[in-house]
Order: C-alpha cells, then sequence, then structure tokens
C-alpha cells in the first residue's frame, strides 16, 4: 500500500474525444482522458505532488488505455477496481464561432458503481488532504456514501478535506446538489465554488463575499469562489478576503480548467503555501491550460508553472 501521499481524489475517469473543430465536421478526433477529480489528481500530479486515485474501470477497450495513461502520470492507482462493464466518455470541440461544444455520456458505467467498499481507511489515513466533488457524488447514491465516508475517515484521522459542487444542470437538479453538499458540509475544510452554477444556482447567493461568509459561519476554514464576470478568485481564508485575477483572459477552451485550479491550489497548500499563494499557483495552471484543446492533455508541467510563478 502506497505511503505518504499529499493528496487522494475519488471519481470518475471518463475517455474524453476532442477537436478544435466543430463535431459536426471534424474528420478526426483526438483521444485522451478525463474527469473532474481526475484533472485535480493529475494536475497537482505535474506539479509534483503524490496523488492517489480511488475509482472503477470497465473492462472494455479502453480499460488499458486508462490504467497505463495514470500510471504513466504517476497517479498511485492501488485503490483503482478493475469491475465487468465500461466506461464513460465525453466529447469537446469549438464551433466556427468559437462556442464551446460539450457533451457527455456516462450513464451506467462503471464508475457508477463506486460504493463505501472502495474507501479503505488505511489508504485514506496516507493522505494529507482527500477531494472529492458533487459530480462524484452525482453518479449514484453509492458513490455518494462512499465520499461521505471518505471525508468521515478523514476528519476522525485530522485530515484535510477539500469539495466542489461542481453543479451541471445535465447531472442533478439544484436541489440535489444542494443537498449532496450538506450532507458533508460538516466535514469540509477546503470548500472552491462557481459564482454563477455553485453559489446563485444552488445557493442563490449572487456575491462571491456573501457566499464566503455563508461558509465560514457553516465552519469551512478556506473557500474559494470562482468568478468568469469579475476574472479571478476570491479567497476566504483566515478571516480574510483577498482577490486572485485570471492569469489568461483569452482561454481556447476551459474545459476542466476549473479542475485543474483545484488540483493546484491543494497543491500549493500540500506545499506549504498560504491559500492566497495556492490560488495564484492555481491561477497561472488553469490559464495555461485553457490555452489548449481538451482537459487534461492541455495541463502545464511543473517547470513551466513556477517560471511563471517566480518570473
Amino acid at each position: 500500500m502506497s505511503q505518504n501521499l499529499d493528496i487522494i481524489t475519488i471519481g470518475e475517469g471518463l475517455i474524453e474525444l476532442s477537436s478544435d473543430k466543430s463535431l459536426t465536421y471534424a474528420d478526426t478526433l483526438d483521444k485522451y482522458y478525463g474527469g473532474d477529480t481526475l484533472c485535480s489528481a493529475v494536475a497537482a500530479r505535474r506539479l509534483g505532488s503524490n496523488v492517489g486515485y480511488i475509482t472503477r474501470v470497465g473492462n472494455d477497450y479502453f480499460k488499458e488505455f486508462l490504467l497505463d495513461s495514470w500510471q504513466l502520470e504517476g497517479l498511485d492507482i492501488s485503490q483503482v477496481k478493475l469491475v465487468e462493464g465500461f466506461n464513460g466518455l465525453y466529447f469537446a470541440a469549438r464551433s466556427d464561432d468559437g462556442t464551446k461544444e460539450y457533451s457527455f455520456y456516462r450513464k451506467k458505467t462503471a464508475a457508477t458503481k463506486i460504493s463505501i467498499d472502495d474507501i479503505c481507511e488505511e489508504y485514506i489515513k496516507t493522505a494529507n488532504v482527500v477531494y472529492s466533488t458533487g459530480v462524484t457524488q452525482s453518479l449514484s447514491i453509492s458513490a455518494k456514501e462512499a465520499v461521505k465516508k471518505a471525508f468521515v475517515i478523514a476528519k476522525e484521522n485530522n485530515l484535510f478535506t477539500a469539495y466542489d459542487p461542481n453543479y451541471y444542470a445535465k447531472l442533478w437538479s439544484s436541489e440535489e446538489a444542494k443537498d449532496a453538499l450538506e450532507d458533508v458540509i460538516d466535514y469540509v475544510d477546503i470548500l472552491f465554488l462557481n459564482i454563477k452554477y455553485d453559489s446563485e444556482k444552488v445557493y442563490d447567493v449572487d456575491s462571491p463575499e456573501k457566499i464566503i461568509k455563508y461558509f465560514w459561519d457553516k465552519g469551512v476554514g478556506t473557500i474559494v469562489v470562482k468568478s468568469t464576470d469579475k476574472k479571478g478568485y476570491n479567497v476566504g481564508y483566515a478571516g480574510d478576503i483577498a482577490f486572485i485575477d485570471f492569469w489568461a483572459n483569452e482561454p481556447v477552451d476551459t474545459t476542466g480548467a476549473g479542475d485543474s485550479f483545484n488540483g493546484a491550489f491543494l497543491h500549493g497548500m500540500c506545499s506549504g503555501m498560504d491559500a492566497f499563494e495556492s490560488a495564484k499557483l492555481a491561477s497561472i495552471v488553469a490559464g495555461m491550460q485553457c490555452k489548449g484543446i481538451g482537459a487534461i492533455k492541455s495541463i502545464p508541467k511543473k517547470d513551466e508553472v513556477y517560471s511563471a510563478f517566480y518570473g
């Protein structure tokens, strides 16, 4: 069993098929892999964190591609279970007018079978931070139970937990998303929110300062609120709120940018940075990532990121 992990993420691995052209006219699609918590895991790993990943992979034609790719990234996949079934996939492309094209197929996949049986207490105890999302919870009732079990174990062992609702209306209702967050909020130390989708649609709050103070009152110590309108991040930490600018304001493809931000932020915190420094580092990672097409294949490596961070 792996020792001394910085971060453990729980979620689903998906096949990514992407193009820099509209799906209507693209003759070929680039094959890669994605998934919101997987994107965060890879972002942290490419910066140097030791990261473990918990999921289930279906025994289909993509299984070797997924498992081999994750191992090449350096992720610890000792807790990934290979099961009968198939893996989900999604498409990411851009239409001729620049509009993002995005669709996914993830019902009844292997990852929907994630359960409390996949959460090993001894494995959770090897990490500093346990991270998951509302997307993972939305997979199934058993996946929702697995996330809560991991968070409970983490808190019982004085580990940190991090969470992003990552609300998508196509996955479930805002009421379901809110219930899922409330189910684990007592165990959350670091919370990531998108002002438009999470704060406004799930909590009906359109002010970053108000939503930060709301969750401070709930006992969450660190909150990051992402705003495309204000082009930056409001970070609430240690009683202060600071604004961090987007590193890049002309993205090519924002697929996974928020997820790569989260992974980079957690890497920063595990590396001894405070929340404001971590957000600056994460903004660079997200900004570089969204200069390319696709979620994970565009995530930058450590040297490039730190050169910009210290430059």
